[in-house]
Parts: structure tokens; sequence; C-alpha cells
């Protein structure tokens, strides 16, 4: 299923084996774009996929300006993970443009042969996965009549869940390979032919931590990602109890507390493996794990390939 995992040239559209699909003449073979970022040094990314899903995690750490710019013949949908702006704009063709400072646990879906910018001055870690999915997996978006209906910072979990679903399966950590896939894109075209709806039916879990409470366990976790993560620490930040805590993290990240470091710790070490002058057991110490079986273990649960395998997709 997979054509491989590999850094993405920052200002260049990728092309899986030679496809392209011209979007005004509607010829050729499919494309898995990416989007065009600048400066390409503000950013890492890095990108996994096959010819008709692509999915890549992009990173900015606080004070960065970056600018992204999309425009091609498959549809992108933006998750926006984790981070905070103090100044920019995000703009699609045909919806009004949007000046928010937080946007995590939003979405926006931009389709086909429409124009998307977005510019962040960060204001703290950012952390954004971008989907590329062709047009003929989400068909159902034109049978309702909304292939061409952008969304811009739309908050709905039934969605988000299902287009995370999608990035697991395309990254090769779920089963079931390319049929998986196309059963997750016929239920994400039919989550987000009717989004206000689904907004209302399953509302964002309620009970979470405050903006300030997540932007502060997030600098913590980032700065301290290969040290054992202490909860009564965590919960000090915050200033509340460690069963409080932990309850109210699980609400905000959906997962625990441990369980999203070692998220971040593999996201990190998938960046790092494609840098071919630092070994395995070099990696491992750097997201924090002094023994190179037990950085194995937990890369191979999370991703499905053990770091070796990972990285022969670079070659």
């Amino acid at each position: 299923m997979r054509d491989g995992s590999r850094e993405i040239p920052a200002n260049s559209p990728f092309r899986i084996d030679g496809d392209y699909l011209d979007h005004r003449s509607g010829q050729g073979g499919i494309l898995s774009q990416t989007i065009q970022i600048s400066p390409a040094e503000s950013v890492k990314r890095l990108g996994t996929g096959c010819r008709r899903w692509f999915a890549e995690s992009v990173v900015s750490q606080c004070g960065n300006e970056v600018e992204f710019r999309f425009f091609g013949s498959v549809h992108l949908l933006v998750l926006y993970h984790e981070g905070a702006r103090r100044a920019g704009e995000t703009s699609v063709d045909g919806v009004a443009s949007s000046t928010a400072r937080s946007f995590v646990n939003r979405f926006t879906f931009v389709p086909a042969g429409h124009l998307y910018r977005e510019r962040h001055v960060t204001s703290q870690f950012t952390r954004i996965t971008f989907l590329y999915v062709a047009p003929e997996e989400l068909a159902g978006l034109e049978g309702a009549g909304l292939a061409d209906k952008p969304l811009l910072y739309r908050e709905d979990s039934v969605v988000i869940e299902t287009a995370l679903k999608m990035k697991n399966a395309i990254e090769g950590s779920e089963a079931g390979g390319i049929f998986y896939l196309e059963a997750l894109s016929s239920v994400l075209a039919h989550e987000l032919s009717r989004p206000g709806e689904t907004a209302k039916k399953h509302p964002l879990s309620r009970g979470g931590l405050a903006n300030w409470q997540r932007t502060a366990v997030v600098r913590h976790i980032e700065n301290h990602l290969s040290e054992q993560i202490v909860l009564a620490t965590l919960a000090g930040l915050v200033r509340l109890s460690e069963h409080h805590f932990c309850r109210s993290f699980k609400r905000s990240f959906g997962v625990p507390p441990r369980r999203y470091q070692v998220q971040r710790r593999m996201e990190s070490a998938k960046a790092l493996i494609a840098d071919r002058s630092l070994s395995i057991t070099e990696i491992g110490l750097i997201v924090g794990y002094s023994q190179s079986s037990s950085f194995s273990d937990a890369f191979r649960k999370m991703t499905g390939r053990s770091p070796s395998q990972y990285r022969k997709q670079f070659e």
C-alpha cells in the first residue's frame, strides 16, 4: 500500500512515481501534492503515502513566522493538533478568512481547485497534519453537492477522529490497507457533508483543560520530551490534583499524559530517522530511551515498523 515515507521539499509539489493529474484538463494519474511552506527552515515536515492518499506532519517552534500555500487537484484536510499564533490569517477561496489565534482541535477542508493560504506567527509549539485525498475517494461530497464547499476552522470531534484514523492507516499503524482507507474515505465524505448536524450530535468533550493550562502542559512536555514525565509536576503547573489533571488532560488530548508523551517522542523520532548521520541508538537516546531495544519496541508499537524498516523508506 505504502509508496514510502520521506522528507518533503518545502516549496515544491511531491509526485508519487511520476503520476500527475492536471487539474485543468482532468487527465492523467493520481497526484498527491504538498503545500508550499516558506521559509522552509521554519518547520520540520515528514510525509507518508500511496497513490490516492498522502499524509504529512508539520511542526514549528514557538516564535516562528511561517506561511502555507496550496492549490491542487486533490482535496486537502488540515488538522490542528497543537499551537496558537499571536498574528496571522487563514483563507480558503469561497469562505471568509479568519484571524483566530487559537485553533486547536479544529480542522480546515480545502476542496480540490481552491486556493488555501495560512500565515502564523506562532506563540507556542505548533503541530499540524495535512491529509491529501484523491477526489474520487471522497465522491460522496459530489453527491451531496459539497465537493467545492470549503470549511474553515470547523470544530467537529467526529470528523477529526475519522481523519486521525485515516492518518494512522496511511502511516501503517492501522490494519486493513487499501480497503480500510477506502472505507474511512466514505465515512469521512459522509461526515464532511453534514458538519453542522454532526457537531450538534457529537459535541467536543467538556471539562478539559483551559487554553492556558494546555499551553503550559504542552510547553513543559516539549521542553522535557526526553525525560520521564512527572504527573505531579504537570498537575502543579495547572493547579489541579493529579486525578483531576489526568481526567482533564485525556478529555483535551484524547489520550493520557504518558501516552501523549510517547506519541510526541515517536513523531520526533520519525523526523530524526530521516537524518542518516544519526544511528538508531542515538535517536533513541535523543527522544528519551536509554536502551535501543526499548525504543524499537515503542516505535514498532506506534508505527507498525521497526526504526530500521522505517529508515529504509528514505533510501
